[in-house]
């Protein structure tokens, strides 16, 4: 099985994005992206978050730290992907604006078809070899066709067949699910995730980025002057990365080979792992915040009433 699945692994990547981005796609309307029109500077600032911020911490704990490759490369990647589909929900949950949430991921996931080839050569050609060439028409490919068209033909599924796009939406999206679990298992069942052979001093920065990243989100986020909820979807968006298209680009990037080990490659998982790990943990640490909150200004607005 373990032989199966190295052999399989790409698809395996790609299946669970397109399913991702179909389960989305099945949510959204052209009308959700023109809601945001009267709200530019909520948009923009989300757009900087996520195209400018990010990719700068990336840039400093690359620069100022002395991590091994596989983490600098999965730090660069998770730098470069869009915000996640599942910060829609979260921002849902957490009483967030909705429509800036699903613009966002919208917009960026567009964007990346030429900012995520950009930010990784950036960010990573000095850790590569000296043959290695950044893929990026292959890259800006698989972007389009696992990312882009999923997102509109669920966009399509919802216009033509609306009564069961709800359905559609929550099998497409258990079944990413289910592709991460068949990654993660595949990666365990072949000994290429191993943290007790990580140096405790490489983990404890890789926590540093991912944790930063977070605080990073919280605290720009604040000083522009938005409202809460549409803070709410910005935090979402930084925080909860498309860590189903980063295990895309990394099987593109290192492509497995039977009876073969690449230990650069190993970290690079471990690495995409922890932070997908992370980011649910605290995407449902914010939904509990910020309904808190909503329900504390919705009671003193009774009150006052």
């Amino acid at each position: 099985m373990v032989g199966l699945y190295i052999e399989y692994e790409y698809w395996v990547a790609a299946v669970q994005l397109i399913l991702a981005m179909l389960g989305m796609g099945a949510g959204l309307q052209v009308a959700d992206f023109q809601k945001v029109v009267a709200q530019p500077k909520a948009v923009t600032v989300g757009l900087v978050m996520q195209l400018v911020i990010v990719p700068l911490i990336g840039l400093l704990f690359i620069l100022y730290t002395d991590l091994p490759p596989g983490m600098i490369i999965g730090i660069a990647i998770i730098a470069a992907i869009p915000g996640g589909t599942i910060s829609n929900v979260f921002t849902l949950m957490a009483r967030g604006n909705v429509p800036l949430s699903i613009s966002i991921t919208g917009l960026t996931s567009v964007a990346c078809l030429v900012t995520t080839p950009l930010i990784l050569d950036v960010l990573i050609s000095d850790y590569m070899t000296d043959s290695f060439a950044m893929p990026v028409v292959r890259i800006a490919t698989e972007i389009g066709l696992c990312l882009l068209l999923p997102l509109l033909l669920g966009m399509l599924f919802l216009r033509l067949l609306p009564a069961y796009a709800k359905q559609f939406s929550t099998v497409c999206v258990r079944g990413s699910l289910l592709g991460i679990a068949t990654i993660a298992l595949g990666s365990l069942g072949a000994g290429r995730l191993n943290m007790a052979d990580t140096p405790i001093a490489d983990l404890a920065l890789l926590f540093g980025f991912i944790i930063g990243l977070t605080i990073v989100g919280l605290w720009l986020t604040k000083m522009f002057g938005l409202a809460q909820e549409d803070n709410t979807a910005i935090e979402m968006e930084v925080t909860v990365r498309n860590i189903n298209l980063g295990f895309l680009l990394k099987a593109s990037l290192f492509p497995l080979v039977a009876g073969e080990s690449n230990p650069v490659a190993d970290m690079v998982l471990l690495s995409l792992l922890l932070y997908g790990s992370w980011q649910l943990v605290m995407g449902v640490v914010f939904i509990f915040w910020r309904r808190k909150q909503a329900r504390a200004i919705e009671s003193g607005l009774s009150t006052a009433l």
